[in-house]
């Protein structure tokens, strides 16, 4: 009676989708609240001074968009532990409950006006994404057999517009609160909209049971011998170890622990080099990944981890919103509307609107582009979204050209607001053709006894893409906006047309792992 229970809970649906998803759904809805409505008050709160009305931290611009590059890339490679956590401990629908009292935890730490709560709530929001944000994302693969892929993409998107929703909600609710009434406010509302996540996640276990848990395989079946040349069941104990067990991952682990050490050595730049130096462990854990395949499995991880290349570059230019274009909105842009002034943290909702606007429209459109005969792998996709995001920044070029300035460096003429609102449409068209099919994408080509490291991995490509975005914000004082807005437009659009080229190729790699669905 009880298998049966669980089987009318588990298998009912939803529009045609596992009443499951709709849980997930509304749990990462209020995690992106409580995340995006800290997100857009940050750097804000960083750069206010500590006079003004309602005191920041008082930081220059380019010290708050390094905290931000930093912080924002951990929050995601912080994935990479949590993946590794779910995989091998304790499952995934554990680990985004640990995830979601992290981030509970976290926020509510933020709301304290001391420095101390400002770093440990920091901290703590690090570790929750960690554990939450890949494995979530994998139990909504989870959620639908392998053979549907139309409607595993489309599930995605719904999953998709959950986040923005919270995304968009928390931009304006969290960005007015804290730039009106008080910062800490602001924070304390996030870690709110994060506790109604928690126990939206809680009341769904039910609708969950059979996803998300954890994989133990047997390797004396003759399946699980043949994942590879090493039995998995010899590393799985301990990865770091097993890099130095085989002579790539030795090779790969020891290339990129030098370049760390030249980089600190000759630059004298230690925190970059330690970050390299500790990418150099990841390296070699994903050889070690790579070397536990059979030959189909290693073709598609090679492909997966040439995607991670197409993330990066896509996130290191679209994440400028949370740093670079969040100050120039409030420090360059002209803000009265009819007489109000729009806090500039609002314009961190354009984007998730946007979304919820266009997802659909976008969606469909795939399917129609498929259903012609057309290329539409999600390689091609991902690239066709990088140039269309790229493209937003020449509205930003045009932007950055009308402000004028006085002798003294001081503003004293802003750009109109429609082109932040432009630049955040094609982002938004850019995103939607990239993202949510990349989630996809791992899921199909992971082996499912690495999904939750593969889906880690992914996230810690997108926080990369954030350092990348805070390193690219940080060079603005120097090189000026122009310049700066002008080259991540061209150099996406090059680098989109190069993968364009080889989309071909890599989907041979691919072994047919877009081709399975049946037609209908």
């Amino acid at each position: 009676m009880n298998d049966n229970t669980l089987d009318s809970f588990t298998e009912r649906t939803l529009f045609g989708h596992p009443i499951g998803l709709f849980f997930l759904f509304l749990t990462e809805m209020w995690e992106r609240f409580s995340y995006y409505g800290m997100r857009a008050i940050l750097v804000l709160y960083i750069v206010e001074a500590t006079s003004s009305d309602n005191p920041g931290l008082g930081w220059t611009n380019e010290s708050a968009i390094a905290l931000y590059g930093w912080y924002t890339m951990f929050v995601y490679v912080a994935s990479i532990p949590g993946g590794i956590i779910a995989d091998k401990l304790i499952g995934q629908r554990k680990s985004v409950f640990i995830g979601g009292i992290l981030l509970v935890a976290g926020h509510s730490v933020l709301a304290i006006e001391v420095l101390w709560a400002f770093y440990t709530g920091l901290f703590l929001i690090i570790l929750g994404v960690g554990m939450l944000k890949p494995n979530i994302s994998t139990m909504v693969g989870g959620l639908y057999p392998k053979h549907e892929q139309n409607k595993r993409d489309m599930g995605f998107y719904i999953f998709y517009i959950g986040i923005n929703l919270g995304a968009a909600a928390a931009a304006i609710i969290v960005g007015y609160v804290g730039q009106k009434i008080g910062w800490h406010y602001g924070f304390g509302l996030a870690g709110i909209g994060m506790a109604l996540g928690q126990l939206t996640y809680w009341y769904g276990q039910k609708y969950l049971t059979h996803v998300g848990n954890l994989v133990v395989e047997d390797v004396s079946t003759d399946e699980n011998q043949l994942v590879g040349d090493q039995n998995p069941g010899n590393k799985e104990s301990n990865l770091l170890l097993s890099i130095f067990q085989s002579t790539n991952s030795i090779i790969g682990f020891s290339i990129t622990f030098i370049l760390g050490a030249m980089i600190w050595a000759l630059w004298g730049s230690w925190d970059y080099g330690l970050l390299v130096m500790g990418l150099a462990f990841a390296v070699g854990v994903a050889i070690v990944v790579y070397n536990d395949g059979n030959k189909v499995e290693k073709d598609r991880i090679l492909v997966t981890y040439l995607s991670f290349l197409i993330i990066i570059v896509f996130w290191g230019s679209f994440e400028q919103a949370g740093g670079l274009l969040n100050i120039y909105a409030q420090q360059k842009t002209d803000l009265n509307l009819g007489g109000f002034e729009i806090p500039a943290s609002w314009f961190q909702s354009v984007n998730a609107i946007f979304i919820l606007i266009f997802a659909t429209l976008v969606g469909s459109f795939w399917v129609w582009w498929r259903n012609r005969g057309s290329e539409s792998s999600s390689i091609f996709k991902m690239a066709i979204g990088v140039i269309i995001m790229g493209w937003g920044f020449f509205f930003m070029s045009i932007a950055s050209s009308e402000v004028t300035y006085d002798t003294a460096g001081a503003v004293i003429g802003k750009s109109g607001m429609q082109w932040l609102v432009l630049a955040y449409l094609f982002h938004t068209i850019g995103e939607l053709c990239a993202s949510p099919v990349a989630l996809s994408f791992i899921t199909k080509l992971a082996p499912e006894r690495w999904m939750a490291f593969m889906m880690g991995s992914y996230f810690a490509a997108t926080g990369l893409g954030n350092k990348v975005a805070g390193l690219i914000g940080e060079s603005a004082g120097d090189l000026g906006e122009f310049a700066i807005f002008t080259g991540i437009a061209v150099f996406c659009t090059i680098f989109g047309i190069l993968v364009i080229l080889i989309t071909k190729p890599l989907k041979r790699l691919s072994h047919g792992a877009e081709d399975s669905e049946i037609s209908k």
